[in-house]
């Protein structure tokens, strides 16, 4: 929520700003759904809507309608290609996008503060109305939609602002440290989870959203997951690291993996297909962990994992590139 934290200072600090918000998007649009920027009256900008010579004009725009305080919400379509006789975004990806540009003022302040709130309780969605007029957080009860222009350009769109990513991390030693801060920085809510009171690591990690002491024993019982939270696993120990998946495995994740050797991986497999849990009942668990990059460092097997978990999550998202 980087965008919104930006957006709640600036208008705190007495300046106007402007939100622009990817409403929609079809196709290979650099540009998706829930991405998101804001410009603020002293030029300071944070986030994208996609890049590219697209996201230049559209922030210049931005800044016409701070200039001329203009009060109306814009909603901008853009084509990613060379067919289209309007609206060309100056891109040749192909697909689409929507991007609404949205002006704020001090008026809108108890909003922010409202969507921060609810933002703070990850795992529920918060939707937002968009009208000619303004914003405003909708009601519980009503559906997402998108506008119809009429005669008057007045229109109503309803969407889901993104939740923060989740990831669970247990193990708060070199890698999860690194990890920490590589998925951080890819806009994840990082949450840490380690039985060591003392160790160094934990306490320099200053990227984690959360960090928490438990009994390895008694993470599934403790822990609160969402079907769209990722879990890796990165103890120092084979024992800590089975303990967990042993509760694990047959949860609803969109993903979940366990570091460790070729070597350590089939013991430890071995082990539980004796104790009753099947090699197709772990099928699903990314071990070893990451992708092939002969990771030797801490922050190599960092950025291993984080590659592979954005294509897990990514690989069926509708791109319009041909396999």
């Amino acid at each position: 929520m980087k965008v919104f934290d930006f957006l709640l200072e600036k208008i705190q600090q007495n300046q106007s700003a402007i939100l622009l918000y990817v409403i929609d998007n079809e196709g290979s649009s650099p540009g998706r759904k829930g991405f998101s920027m804001a410009l603020a009256e002293d030029g300071e900008f944070v986030g994208t809507i996609g890049g590219g010579i697209m996201e230049v004009k559209l922030l210049e725009l931005a800044r016409r309608q701070l200039q001329k305080k203009a009060e109306k919400v814009l909603i901008k379509k853009q084509y990613h290609d060379k067919k289209h006789a309007k609206n060309q975004s100056g891109m040749i990806c192909s697909g689409e996008q929507m991007v609404a540009i949205v002006p704020l003022q001090k008026k809108d302040l108890q909003f922010l503060q409202k969507v921060l709130e609810a933002k703070e309780k990850t795992t529920n969605s918060v939707k937002i109305k968009l009208t000619q007029n303004g914003i405003s957080i909708a009601e519980p009860q009503e559906s997402e939609r998108l506008y119809q222009l009429d005669d008057t350009e007045q229109f109503e769109v309803i969407v889901s602002l993104n939740n923060p990513k989740r990831v669970h991390i247990f193990g708060g030693g070199h890698v999860g440290l690194a990890l920490s801060q590589v998925l951080s920085l890819l806009g994840f809510y990082v949450m840490v989870y380690d039985d060591r009171r003392e160790l160094n690591t934990l306490q320099k990690n200053e990227f984690a959203d959360e960090i928490h002491l438990v009994n390895y024993g008694e993470v599934e019982n403790i822990v609160f997951w969402g079907e769209d939270d990722s879990v890796v696993i990165v103890t120092f120990s084979y024992r800590t690291d089975k303990l967990i998946l042993q509760q694990l495995y047959n949860k609803s994740f969109a993903y979940i993996g366990m570091m460790g050797s070729d070597a350590k991986i089939q013991t430890l497999y071995q082990e539980l297909e004796a104790e009753g849990i099947s090699l197709e009942q772990l099928s699903h668990v990314a071990a070893p962990i990451g992708v092939k990059i002969y990771s030797k460092t801490a922050m190599e097997i960092a950025f291993s994992i984080a590659a592979e978990m954005i294509f897990e999550r990514n690989k069926k998202l509708p791109t319009g590139r041909r396999r």
